[in-house]
């Protein structure tokens, strides 16, 4: 399937790492104690980055300090994945963009994952919100059709995260697919040709709502991408360095700060 692109996109991974990120608060494990930055990983998101235009995909607790250190002083929309905390929580911290054209922010995502952020983002959509309120414009999307934003063609691809529908994202040649446990073959369709794939893979051992290492590497030699890479990344995966040792040579464990050219 191909979704053409009027220019190349550049995709930064802004976390790889799970709910409660990586270092875990009072974990005393090797990987927790690690002096590798590999291995210190924030709530998993990413930016896209297509000529001046920034959006970004899931806005979990980390949103802000992700913004910074990634340098965005501008941001035209973000795609949200589904309605977990670790990534949407972040929301609030739109502000500062809001503020600088004083327009609302475009939040791409499912109904379901609508009506999730009008329970627990309820002061943003009272009738009267409260002097510097975020301002986020809603904008639905489904798995049935395809959507743009910024000239940006985006396939909306549904995985299951156990019994929760999430949506992954298909750019061009690049596929981004994170809590995914399984996928139907009707969308398993829309991975197909994919260059570039980033897909979740929490650790090593059998997980309800989550592929495991062996799992997806099972996944990644159906869909035979050029080069593979693997967030939203437990402590229990083991240390960066010793991990990506065992790897097949188009594998990679994604890390915070990487950059991939599409």
């Amino acid at each position: 399937m191909k979704n053409p692109l009027s220019s190349n996109i550049t995709i930064t991974i802004l976390g790889t790492g799970t709910s409660q990120g990586v270092p875990i608060i009072g974990c005393d494990c090797a990987i927790c104690q690690s002096k590798n930055p590999k291995d210190k990983r924030l709530r998993v998101s990413i930016l896209i980055q297509k000529e001046d235009k920034n959006i970004v995909v899931d806005a979990g607790p980390d949103f802000r300090y992700q913004m910074l250190r990634a340098g965005v002083n501008h941001l035209e929309a973000i795609l949200l994945t589904h309605q977990h905390n670790d990534h949407i929580i972040g929301l609030d911290d739109v502000r500062p963009f809001n503020f600088q054209k004083w327009s609302n922010m475009p939040i791409y995502a499912t109904e379901a994952v609508h009506e999730e952020l009008r329970k627990r983002f309820a002061y943003i959509f009272v009738k009267n919100p409260y002097p510097g309120a975020p301002m986020l414009e809603l904008r639905e999307i489904s798995k049935e059709k395809s959507f743009n934003v910024e000239r940006l063609n985006i396939i909306p691809i549904e995985v299951m995260h156990g019994k929760l529908p999430v949506m992954g994202f298909r750019m061009n040649d690049f596929t981004y697919l994170t809590d995914m446990k399984t996928i139907s073959a009707t969308e398993m369709e829309k991975v197909k040709g994919t260059k570039i794939l980033i897909v979740n893979a929490l650790h090593h051992n059998i997980h309800h709502s989550h592929l495991n290492l062996d799992e997806a590497l099972e996944f990644i030699e159906v869909v035979q991408p050029q080069q593979a890479y693997l967030t939203h990344i437990s402590h229990k995966m083991g240390l960066h360095e010793e991990v990506s040792k065992t790897l097949p040579e188009n594998v990679f464990l994604a890390y915070d700060g990487l950059k991939l050219e599409v």
